[in-house]
């Protein structure tokens, strides 16, 4: 019985072992990152999101090691780290996916299968770039990121920059508002889908000459238009 609970906190790996475990994860996450970044194709990514992705999986190789084959490691560990609450929402499902394929390589580098996770990291982020690429699966993309500033005026009226995006876009989602130091400006962001994305400039040259907006800017994978 003393043996069994010295057992659990026995780490069985060396230093050495450990360290690889940690630098193979670190490229690996590295090599995940690159291929979140060419591949996706939404308006804009936050990049703490590929620093997320690198850390997870250098994180998820350093459990797989403490755990290694001890069982009541396992649970002690699923006990302590249920108290964590993410409360983060994940707006795209590639992001769920991403983090998903970071979480594997992580384990797969924490049983030192180190082939296995270079390996499936190069050729599942190469199949994804690939599959972004040329469109095999994905429609071309007309979704940007339409930011602008609007001075508000409550007269009871419509704001005019709603006529003009029902002008020229099929979809529009309104995704934050932000106010400008102690005026009644804001800067409005928004999700949009365009008809004809040849009319990007005259939806901008529409809204500028809309009553209370400025500075209208149209983003589109890390591209301002």
């Amino acid at each position: 019985m003393e043996q069994d609970l010295q057992s659990i906190f026995n780490f069985p790996t060396s230093v050495e072992e450990v360290l690889s475990s940690i630098l193979v994860a670190f490229i690996c996450g590295l090599l995940i990152a690159f291929f979140y970044k060419v591949s996706y194709r939404g308006a804009g990514y936050p990049q703490t999101f590929l620093f997320s992705l690198v850390t997870l999986a250098m994180v998820t190789t350093i459990v797989i090691l403490v755990i290694g084959n001890n069982l009541a490691r396992a649970f002690g560990l699923v006990g302590a780290m249920s108290i964590i609450r993410f409360r983060t929402a994940v707006k795209e499902t590639q992001d769920i996916m991403f983090i998903f394929f970071a979480l594997a390589i992580g384990m797969t580098c924490g049983v030192r299968l180190f082939d296995v996770a270079i390996a499936s990291t190069v050729l599942i982020g190469t199949i994804l770039v690939i599959l972004s690429k040329t469109n095999l699966i994905f429609h071309r993309r007309t979704k940007y990121l339409l930011q602008f500033h609007f001075t508000f005026e409550d007269n009871g009226n419509q704001p005019p920059y709603i006529d003009v995006l029902k002008k020229y876009c099929r979809k529009d989602r309104l995704i934050n508002t932000k106010t400008l130091g102690e005026t009644d400006m804001m800067e409005l962001s928004f999700y949009v889908e365009m008809k004809n994305t040849k009319n990007s400039n005259n939806m901008l040259s529409d809204l500028k000459k809309s009553a209370g907006v400025t500075h209208a800017h149209l983003f589109f994978e890390d591209e301002e238009l």
